[in-house]
């Protein structure tokens, strides 16, 4: 007997028990679905994390101020100055750093026309482009004449673009901040959201100067808020963190044995902490999405031993007219797989249908890879095959005689 007509005869016996061939199958197709459906999710999450921590920039480094403390309570980092625009320029002479840039910031309202919005106001140096790799799709960003000028320019992100001016181009014209007029001199290109959820489009940069002069003031002169820096590679990360620290606490004059009165954060080993998290988290969703599909493997196991019981006479007809223990084994494995393969390809589409809606309808990101699809048929081939043999086994060795005689 050859494959073909082994195939043939396959498909006639499901074909002669639709209902429990359609029940058999329903199992492969909700834990194949699930398993497209989780993976996707999953990845959706992954890429979703991957992009926030691309558009933060690379090997970064935020330094923040000093920690106070009141009524015996101690504030976070950044509520008293200990840091100033000359420590960034310190602190970008290191062999391991590439860019160094201070920042001062606050809420303030912009107002073009008859729009206002309002949004972060970052004062800082023109180093922030490298720092975190933010470049202009519009105009120029400022540059060190402005800074040491104080000049009132401010280069907008997007999110400010669309709700100041709309389709509007804005660069040459001019906004107000504060009631003062300020010429906006680019756009920068969109960011989207940082790992935390925060808009990264809704700021606004001007020159430090300017900021801490005419925007802000400043109660100490020459402080910051905090800094941003830029190691060479990943590889000097560790040597970057602890250059800063020993330079800040030279500079700040802190002896040994005393508290920092500034905080290094590794922005990038925090980003890669929060990937590792989210790849486990769609590991762990396959993994139960995986426990659907041996689900529905018991369940194909079953059925074949019940469709073996039901069909021993049948089996001992065919063994008696010739028809050999490995042509019954074969027709009972590809009944299974047929049964598995069928119900992967419903159950693909069905994840498929089920990712869209979860995109469309919830808002959460999901990522359909070619190789989910692969592994998930893959997963149903290999299911199909093992609960299939041990039922196709035990029909292949029943002995002519004793199925004749079963009633």
């Amino acid at each position: 007997m050859t494959l073909g007509d082994t195939f043939e005869e396959a498909l006639q016996a499901m074909g002669a028990n639709r209902l429990r061939t359609a029940l058999t199958m329903l199992g492969m197709i909700i834990g194949v679905g699930a398993v497209v459906l989780m993976l996707a999710v999953g990845q959706g999450a992954q890429t979703m994390v991957t992009e926030s921590i691309a558009s933060m920039g690379s090997n970064l480094f935020i330094v923040l101020s000093g920690a106070s403390t009141s009524g015996g309570v101690r504030m976070g980092g950044g509520t008293i100055p200990t840091l100033t625009a000359s420590d960034a320029d310190a602190l970008a002479e290191l062999p391991s750093i590439a860019a160094v840039a201070p920042i001062s910031s606050n809420n303030a309202q912009m107002i073009y026309g008859p729009n206002n919005w309002t949004t972060m106001i970052a004062g800082t140096t023109p180093p922030i482009f490298e720092i975190r790799d933010w470049p202009t799709v519009a105009g120029t960003g400022f540059t060190d004449n402005d800074v040491r000028s104080a000049t009132r320019v401010v280069v907008l992100g997007q999110t400010v673009v669309s709700n100041l001016f709309g389709n509007e181009d804005p660069v040459g014209k001019t906004v107000r901040i504060k009631n003062s007029p300020f010429l906006v001199v680019g756009v920068l290109a969109a960011k989207g959201q940082s790992l935390d959820g925060r808009d990264q489009d809704d700021t606004a940069l001007v020159p430090l100067t300017t900021a801490q002069r005419q925007l802000f003031g400043n109660q100490f002169p020459g402080m910051v808020r905090f800094m941003m820096a830029k190691a060479l590679s990943a590889e000097v990360m560790d040597k970057a963190e602890e250059q800063i620290n020993e330079l800040l606490r030279q500079r700040h004059h802190i002896r040994e044995g005393q508290d920092d009165d500034f905080t290094v954060r590794n922005l990038t080993a925090l980003a890669a902490t929060a990937a590792t998290a989210t790849k486990a988290m769609s590991m762990m969703l396959g993994a139960i999405a995986g426990i659907s599909l041996l689900v529905g493997g018991i369940g194909i196991m079953n059925i074949m031993l019940v469709s073996v019981t039901e069909r021993t006479r049948e089996i001992g007809i065919r063994m008696a007219i010739g028809a050999r223990r490995r042509n019954v084994l074969y027709q009972f494995l590809v009944e299974a797989l047929i049964i598995s393969l069928a119900g992967s390809l419903i159950g693909v589409g069905l994840g498929i249908g089920c990712a869209w809606m979860v995109a469309e309808f919830v808002g959460m990101p999901v990522v359909v890879t070619l190789w989910s699809i692969l592994l998930s048929f893959s997963v149903a081939a290999a299911v199909g095959i093992f609960f299939g043999f041990y039922p196709a086994r035990k029909a292949a060795q029943l002995r002519p005689i004793e199925a004749l005689r079963y009633q």
